[in-house]
């Protein structure tokens, strides 16, 4: 791997570091209304990230090899779902704001299942960042740097927010500041190993790559409807959320469109 692409994988994990970080320098927890609107960020950089960087690339390379081009994206988009609906149904976790967990049931504490929630959410972050510089290295997938590092910044702009809502609930509940920001950080480290491990993978896989660029697509699309957005629903009503995802989804939009 090249420089630019270690970069690349590197930088969603450093805003999820430095949203971490947060809870070094805050002495309060983040408020419900912020929260929702980084929340609403995060959904609206997923959402767009997934069509621009994800499904369009796929159907632009299945179209640009003689194929179906709708084929590779709708397969490739369920079989995403699929993925994360089943990490879902096996990974014990609980998510923020709940009571209940998910996944297998097995005795761990509550700090243990949020932090397994986060990472269970970042897998598709990293599988996304993976496949694009994937794609990149391969050389004829008509995925360019700019638009590669697009997503990569996209990422870890959204991430940043992230990393403060893991860690300072934490700080909240009695955990130090030390092991807040070290849990925060942990939760992002999926990131990179699942970029890799996707840049991997890909490498022997180059010809599915439009269905890879989809599965990555649908997996992120999982986790907004699963997670994030019942999470701007919970407690007392609130627009605000929507303002986040207006926000991310524009942000997101322009640096691809502008870079790619």
């Amino acid at each position: 791997m090249d420089t630019n692409t270690i970069i690349g994988i590197l930088l969603p994990f450093a805003g999820t570091t430095l949203g971490a970080a947060m809870v070094l320098v805050l002495r309060r927890e983040i408020g419900n209304r912020l929260q929702k609107l980084l929340l609403g960020f995060a959904s609206g950089v997923m959402i767009a990230a997934s069509v621009w960087s994800l499904l369009l690339p796929s159907i632009e390379q299945a179209e640009a090899r003689g194929g179906i081009a709708w084929l590779p994206a709708s397969v490739g988009f369920l079989l995403g779902i699929g993925f994360l609906l089943l990490l879902d149904s096996v990974i014990p976790h609980l998510h923020l704001n709940a009571d209940k967990a998910e996944g297998l049931h097995v005795k761990a504490k509550k700090n243990t299942m949020l932090l397994l929630a986060v990472t269970l959410h970042n897998i598709p972050e990293g599988m996304a960042v993976g496949v694009v510089f994937a794609g990149l290295l391969a050389g004829n997938s008509g995925i360019g740097l700019s638009s590669a590092l697009a997503l990569s910044v996209g990422i870890a702009i959204q991430n940043f927010p992230e990393g403060a809502i893991v860690s300072m609930p934490l700080r909240t509940a009695g955990v130090s500041k030390k092991k807040a920001f070290l849990y925060g950080t942990l939760s992002g480290a999926v990131e990179p190993i699942a970029a890799v491990v996707t840049i991997l993978l890909t490498s022997v896989l180059v010809p599915v790559l439009p269905y890879l660029l989809a599965f990555a697509a649908g997996a992120m699309i999982y986790v907004v409807v699963e997670e994030l957005i019942p999470e701007l629903q919970t407690g007392e009503h609130s627009n605000i959320g929507i303002v986040g995802v207006a926000v991310g989804f524009t942000l997101m939009m322009v640096l691809d469109v502008a870079l790619g």
